[in-house]
Order: structure tokens, then C-alpha cells, then sequence
């Protein structure tokens, strides 16, 4: 018998907790409480809620009439498979990014409370079925069920599969949120918070180039393949058991039904495994001392830090790094640059229809990294600016920042480049490409450091995405938007020289815009920093402000 199997208290025990049903009212009301006093307190929070409520009913009962209208389509079984492991990913994915949304995913809140762990899991489990998720996954296995359901026989697993869908999804999350609580409580799972935006965003880009390639693969056909494969797999399995039940095939209906239900209770003893841990096991916070003499890691001058030039170079350059590994909004702002400046040309190229040029939109990205150096160090950059006394400290600073982006952004961008000309097969094309990527970055560089220190503005910390401090919004245009101008005509010279190159028949001798490229981006870098240097030192005190706020 576990820990969590005998009361934790020595006091007499809550009669609402001597049974197993005894707890699924009271957390049911509690559910319901919570979203109450949610909702109270503004009203901007009431109409943001309300709007979800209808938004997501809207699309629910939009996709459960497609699936209905779908039903007599001999591929209507591949769309309800896929549709609803779609469905249980997005109900895996999503505590990990929103867990902040329910305070009811974290069970470390129950700890001081005399509960067992098996009638915990089934009160929070019913608990869990209050909500717009609930509501919309069972719309969707309804109409998942309904438009493959044909026959007695068949109408009989729908009416088990559908809620055993939704019992498996709900309690998916719930074990993903159990096993991941201490996570999704510390830094780490605030940058998950941070990183929400871009899953949501490649999921999308993913969606889409999928929804083109059905379209010219000839239609709901090509989901076959896959279909025949995730039917297979809980909960889609039990959309299967239905499909399979209309063609007669009742054996393999209930060996998928079964798995669904194997499933359920997988997750619900995972859950509870979790939950026992949760409740019993010490966090860092109680834990004891680390072992004094064990190796620490991370510290400066060793590992591959130890590669980096001596001297303030270096110094700065690795402070430059650790923020991107560790600040939040910084590794967000380059996880987002990266990911998006790898999707824009290989999703293109692989649709067909894009240019071996799309690469040069990846150094666009990560230049704009460039723009607000300082506002990454908020109130802390008052310890920089006690170290810059002269231009040529400040030289030395804004060049150690830009050798930190070009210490990633430079290998990047030719990966990205290399694998696009790869998926086009136009190798022909590739230097000069990799020659305007090069002065374009260059380019940025120079009008991000300039940018830096004449516009800069403060990057709160108390909001996931929220990154711009109150009255500093104009600042954040006119330096980025402003600069990506500049960066464009500073580059003109370079995209004159190709576009030449092309419109005279002279493409064999598009190798030039790499040699080009890459030492005009070098110049135009330099002359920005040594532009920047002179007049940062003057608006230190100016830039201290700036980035203090918020």
C-alpha cells in the first residue's frame, strides 16, 4: 500500500472522502468556482472567456456539421482518424504551454490534503470534462463517430467510442501535466509559456502546406496511408472500432475499442504513479544541499567558453550567449527567428513553388536580432555602462554583441541556404545567394547597432507576450521597421549586382556575389559599429532610462 493509500493526517477524515465518488461532486464544484471567480474579476477577462465560449462552440458545430455531411464519403473514416489524433496531440501538447490557464493541473496544491490518490484521479478526472476542451473534442468525436456509424452493431461502439475518446484525451493531459508539474513551475516551464507562440505558428505553416499537398495529391485519398496506420493507435483507435463495425468486421472492433480503453487506464495508472511522487517525494525547496563537491558546470573560462577570445571580447560575447540560452524572451525572440527563417524557404521549396532567394528571408530573421541590444539587459545594463568610458570601450562592446549573433546566424544561414538549393536542385544559383544573405546581414548588423543605441527600449519581464514596455511602442517601429529600411537600401548595391547578373544572361558568373557579399557585408558592418560607438557614449544615461522602464 502507497503513502498516499492512508490518510495523511491523524485527524478524523472528511466523509466526502470515505468513498470513491464521495470527492468527484466537491472537485466538480470547485472547478466550477474557480471559473466563477475567474470571471469576476474584470470584465475584460468575462469577455474574452465569453468570446472563446462562442468562438470555439462555433467552430465545433462548423466541423460536426463537415463531418455529418461527410458521412456516406468512402474516406470519411481516414478524416475522423486523422482529425482526432490531431485532436489527442494537441490535448498532450497543450498543458506544457498553458498550464499557467487552470490551476487545477497542479496537484502539488492538494498535497496537504488528506486524500487518497485513486479517488483524487477520478474526482479531478470528472472535474476535468468542465470546460470549452471537453465540450469541443466531444463535438468533434461525435461527429467523428456519426459519419462512419452505419448499423446497429456499429451504432452501439459509437455510443462507447465517443466518450471514451474524450476520457482518453482528458486524461492524456492530465498525465502529461502531472508528470511535468515541477517543470511547468519553474523557469523552464515559463519558457515553455514563452515558446507557445511558436508551436502555435509552425503548427499552422505545418497545417497548411499539408492541406496544399492533399490538394494536388487528388484529394481525401491520399490520407489513406496514414489513416490506416494511426487507426490503430488510442483514441483514434475507437473512432476505427466504429469503421470497423460498419463493414462487419467486429473482431478488429473490439480489439481497437480495447486498446482505447487499455489506454485509459494506462494513463490513469500513470497519473496516479505521478500524483503519489508529487505528494510524497521532496522538491528542490526541501530537498537537501546539493553535494558540495560535486563538478559545476557552466562556469566562464571553461568548457567551449574557453574558446572564445580573451579579454572583454569574450566576456561580452558569452554574456550575449547566456542570455539567448537562459532569458526567456531572448531565447523565445531566437527560437522564433530560427524556426521561422528555416520554414519560409524549405516549405516553399518543397511546395515547388519557391526561390533558391527564400533563403536570404532566414538572414533577415536573424538580423533582426540585432535591433535592441540593451533592452535584453533591462535595469542590469548600468553595470555595462560603468565599464564604457571611451568610444573605443564602446567599440569593443556593440562588436562583441554582433560577433555573438554572426556566432550563430553565420553557420545557419548557410545550412539554410545549402539545404534549399538541395531541395531545389538549383546549385547554380547558390553563391550568389549566399553572397546577398551575407551583405544583407552585414547590413542589418550595422543598422541594428545604430538602432541600438539612438532608439532603445525596455523588454518587461512579467508577461509572456508582452514585449515592449507602456509609451515605448513607437520606439520598437522606428528601430526595427526603420532599420530593416535602411538595412535594405544599404544592401542595394549588392542586390543591383545579381539582379544584373540574371538580366543580362551572365549567370555563370554569379560565384562574384559571394566574394562581393560577404566583403561588403563585413564593410557596411564595421562602418556601423564604428558609427554607433561614439554616440552610445553620449546616450548612456539616455539608454539606462530607456531600458530601465517597465
Amino acid at each position: 500500500m502507497s503513502v498516499l493509500d492512508a490518510p495523511a493526517g491523524t485527524g478524523p477524515r472528511p466523509a466526502a472522502a470515505d468513498s470513491d465518488t464521495g470527492l468527484i461532486p466537491v472537485f466538480a464544484r470547485l472547478k466550477v468556482t474557480l471559473l466563477r471567480n475567474g470571471l469576476r474579476q474584470s470584465a475584460g477577462r468575462r469577455a474574452a472567456y465569453i468570446a472563446s465560449v462562442v468562438g470555439a462552440v462555433l467552430i465545433a458545430l462548423g466541423q460536426l456539421l463537415g463531418l455529418l455531411l461527410l458521412r456516406g464519403n468512402a474516406h470519411a473514416d481516414s478524416v475522423g482518424v486523422l482529425l482526432i489524433a490531431i485532436v489527442a496531440v494537441g490535448w498532450a501538447v497543450m498543458p506544457l504551454f498553458f498550464s499557467a490557464g487552470d490551476e487545477t493541473l497542479d496537484p502539488t496544491r492538494l498535497v496537504m490534503l488528506p486524500l487518497r490518490t485513486r479517488p483524487l484521479i477520478i474526482a479531478l478526472l470528472v472535474s476535468s470534462l468542465i470546460g470549452i476542451g471537453p465540450l469541443f473534442t466531444l463535438c468533434l468525436a461525435a461527429g467523428s463517430v456519426a459519419a462512419v456509424a452505419h448499423g446497429a452493431g456499429a451504432v452501439v461502439f459509437a455510443v462507447l467510442a465517443a466518450p471514451l475518446t474524450l476520457l482518453v484525451c482528458v486524461a492524456l493531459a492530465r498525465a502529461v501535466a502531472a508528470a511535468n508539474t515541477r517543470l511547468l513551475t519553474s523557469r523552464k516551464g515559463r519558457d515553455l509559456a514563452v515558446l507557445s507562440g511558436l508551436v502555435i505558428a509552425v503548427g499552422i505553416q505545418v497545417v497548411n502546406f499539408g492541406v496544399q499537398r492533399l490538394g494536388r495529391a487528388g484529394g481525401l485519398s491520399a490520407l489513406e496511408p496514414t489513416a490506416d496506420v494511426v487507426r490503430w493507435l488510442p483514441p483514434a483507435s475507437a473512432i476505427g472500432s466504429v469503421d470497423a463495425a460498419s463493414r462487419g468486421a467486429y473482431g478488429q472492433a473490439v480489439v481497437q475499442l480495447l486498446l482505447a480503453a487499455a489506454a485509459l487506464v494506462a494513463l490513469l495508472c500513470m497519473w496516479q504513479r505521478s500524483l503519489t511522487r508529487l505528494m510524497t517525494a521532496p522538491d528542490g525547496s526541501t530537498a537537501a544541499a546539493a553535494d558540495p563537491d560535486r563538478k559545476k558546470s557552466g562556469r566562464g573560462g571553461g568548457g567551449l567558453w574557453a574558446l572564445l577570445p580573451e579579454g572583454r571580447t569574450g566576456t561580452v560575447m558569452q554574456r550575449s550567449l547566456r542570455y539567448v540560452a537562459r532569458d526567456p524572451k531572448t531565447k523565445a525572440a531566437w527560437v522564433t527567428a530560427l524556426a521561422v527563417g528555416l520554414i519560409v524557404p524549405v516549405l516553399n521549396a518543397l511546395q515547388g513553388t519557391g526561390s533558391v532567394y527564400f533563403a536570404c528571408f532566414c538572414a533577415g530573421m536573424l538580423g533582426i536580432q540585432m535591433y535592441n541590444q540593451f533592452g535584453q539587459d533591462t535595469s542590469a545594463f548600468w553595470m555595462v555602462a560603468l565599464t564604457v568610458s571611451s568610444a573605443r570601450d564602446a567599440y569593443l562592446e556593440l562588436r562583441a554583441r554582433a560577433l555573438a549573433l554572426l556566432l550563430i546566424t553565420l553557420p545557419y544561414t548557410v545550412v539554410v541556404t545549402v539545404v534549399t538549393a538541395a531541395l531545389l536542385k538549383d546549385w547554380s544559383r547558390l553563391p550568389g545567394v549566399m553572397g546577398l544573405s551575407f551583405a544583407l546581414l552585414g547590413a542589418m548588423l550595422a543598422t541594428g547597432s545604430v538602432a541600438s543605441v539612438n532608439f532603445p527600449y525596455s523588454v518587461p519581464q512579467d508577461g509572456a507576450f508582452k514585449n515592449v514596455a507602456p509609451g515605448q511602442a513607437g520606439l520598437a517601429w522606428i528601430s526595427i521597421f526603420g532599420g530593416m529600411v535602411s538595412a535594405a537600401l544599404l544592401s542595394s548595391p549588392v542586390i543591383a549586382l545579381t539582379i544584373a547578373l540574371h538580366v543580362t544572361g551572365s549567370e555563370d558568373l554569379l560565384w562574384l556575389v559571394l566574394p562581393v557579399g560577404a566583403g561588403y557585408g563585413a564593410l557596411i558592418a564595421w562602418g556601423g559599429l564604428r558609427l554607433a560607438a561614439p554616440r552610445m557614449v553620449m546616450r548612456l544615461p539616455e539608454i539606462l532610462g530607456a531600458v530601465s522602464k517597465g
